[in-house]
């Protein structure tokens, strides 16, 4: 690991040529030129909450994880809000100042309390959230307009959702913004909506700069429509001068939402917990641009895993040619967002096919230029086990099935249907299917061959529809069996299919 701190401001295109792993924190541009140059690179990661300084785009057409730590500074982001509704709405910086200059004014700075005032968030998300519990405390009426969080789930927190921006405006005496810079968001507070809040009203703003029409918000305090603001982000920073600066009811702070030795420890803990996991091609839970999101439940987290070997089982059986795929949850699972789960089972299909790095990201979009269609499926009825994964691919030689599930305590692993057959194995490294005409001797007679050639097995299942009908062998092997020696099992045992696969381990 390299500490590079000179590339923020430096030629980080020249440099990053060799490295697998770029860890950035804000000032440090990550753009298609960088990722163009970075031949070996596999995950981008921004400690902290926002990813704007990084092509994201560029990254996902390159396969490039790109990832943030969106939980770390969400506790220190959200207190630090309340100290600055609290500094502005008391005049705590401008009393502190005026008194160390030999200044007792108490009648100039008198304030406002919070208990009984209105509060409207702007954005419900985890810091909104945070901020809202702690604003109760304090007495207020909360209220939040948040598109994307239904007014079950706000009732739950005590907030009231708003059906739109214009509605919380014109009823907050108090209003924070809680929302990411986007092309939708930018100057999303700009004259006309500073117009709509009440008289005396104050904002605060902890989020990203550009979301507030700065300006807009220095004509308002000029003008004396509104009582006075608090920022901690601004449009262009660092930001050495700014039309807010002047005025004396506006707090400001360097952007030091996330300034806590904890947040910061957090954020550190973090990035490289999804670093590690996005060298090694496991799932990495907050990445940014996975089609599945950045959260994945606690009920499915444990089956990714065995979703990706479910889906290099699933087309080793199939022997190529595979034309779609259909990934199907049922039970317990099915109440989960499963979209992670079809993202690792297409994973394994592909790893297994393609002379090329497969991962998280770049799936879907291999999928689509090699005309692979893929489809899902969810029920909350399971005959036989808790959960189930099944997987289903239509081949050039017909369907082929898998399905797994997890066992005991300890999230066992295991396979329980292969093509149509019912099994129950453990996935290993080195697998072995037959599927011949069910009669005695076979078992004895493929353990016999296996070890006069110095294979070992390590497990050994058969399931059968129908005594003296097709029957179905699976087998771990320590090490592969010589494709020589399989087809003499095979011929010896009348074997219509065989399969021998290589799993991902």
């Amino acid at each position: 690991m390299d500490l590079r701190p000179e590339l923020a401001k430096g030629d980080l295109a020249a440099e990053i040529g060799p490295y697998d792993a770029l860890i950035v924190r804000s000032q440090t541009q990550v753009s298609e030129e960088v990722l163009a140059a970075a031949e070996h690179l596999k995950v981008v990661a921004r400690a902290g909450i926002g990813v704007d300084n990084v092509d994201v785009e560029a990254a996902t057409r390159r396969g490039v994880v790109v990832v943030n730590a969106p939980q770390s500074n969400v506790v220190s982001a959200a207190e630090h809000t309340l100290a600055l509704l609290l500094a502005q709405a008391r005049n705590v910086p401008q009393a502190n100042a005026d008194l160390k200059h030999g200044r007792w004014e108490r009648s100039k700075w008198q304030g406002v309390e919070l208990q009984g005032k209105t509060l409207g968030l702007i954005g419900l998300g985890r810091v909104g959230a945070l901020v809202a519990a702690r604003a109760l405390a304090f007495g207020m009426r909360v209220i939040a307009y948040d598109p994307y969080v239904t007014s079950d789930r706000a009732k739950e927190m005590g907030v009231d959702v708003m059906p739109t921006l214009e509605s919380l405006l014109v009823q907050s005496d108090f209003v924070s913004i809680h929302l990411p810079r986007t092309a939708d968001t930018e100057g999303l507070i700009g004259e006309h909506e500073l117009s709509l809040m009440k008289p005396g009203a104050r904002l605060v703003n902890t989020a990203r700069g550009g979301v507030v029409d700065e300006h807009a918000l220095a004509k308002a305090l000029e003008e004396g429509h509104l009582a006075g603001a608090a920022l901690d982000v601004f449009a262009e920073e660092p930001a050495a001068d700014s039309p807010l600066f002047g005025f004396e009811n506006v707090v400001v702070t360097p952007h030091l939402g996330a300034s806590t030795v904890e947040a910061q420890d957090k954020a550190g803990v973090t990035v490289a917990e999804m670093v590690r996991l996005a060298l090694k091609g496991e799932f990495v839970p907050y990445a940014v641009n996975v089609s599945a999101g950045a959260e994945v439940s606690e009920i499915v987290r444990p089956f990714v895993l065995l979703a990706e070997r479910l889906g290099a089982l699933l087309v080793g059986l199939a022997g190529g040619g595979v034309r779609s795929i259909e990934c199907a949850y049922l039970g317990r699972i099915a109440e989960a967002d499963t979209r992670v789960l079809t993202l690792a089972a297409l994973k394994g299909v592909l790893r297994s096919v393609l002379n090329e790095p497969v991962s998280f990201v770049n799936a879907p979009l291999l999928a689509r230029e090699r005309g692979l269609a893929v489809s899902e499926m969810r029920s909350t009825i399971s005959q036989d086990y808790v959960s189930l994964i099944s997987l289903r691919a239509d081949t050039e030689e017909g369907p082929v099935s898998v399905g797994g599930t997890l066992v005991g305590k300890k999230n066992a692993e295991r396979v329980v249907h292969v093509w149509d057959f019912e099994v129950e194995i453990a996935p290993a490294e080195h697998m072995i299917f037959f599927v011949y005409s069910d009669r005695p001797g076979v078992i004895g007679r493929v353990g016999t061959m296996l070890g006069e050639h110095g294979v070992n097995i390590g497990t050994m299942e058969v399931g059968r529809k129908s005594e003296g009908g097709d029957a179905l062998m699976g087998l771990t092997v320590d090490s592969p069996a010589p494709p020589d020696v399989l087809e003499q099992i095979g011929h010896e045992i009348g074997a219509t299919r065989l399969r021998t696969i290589t799993l991902p381990l």
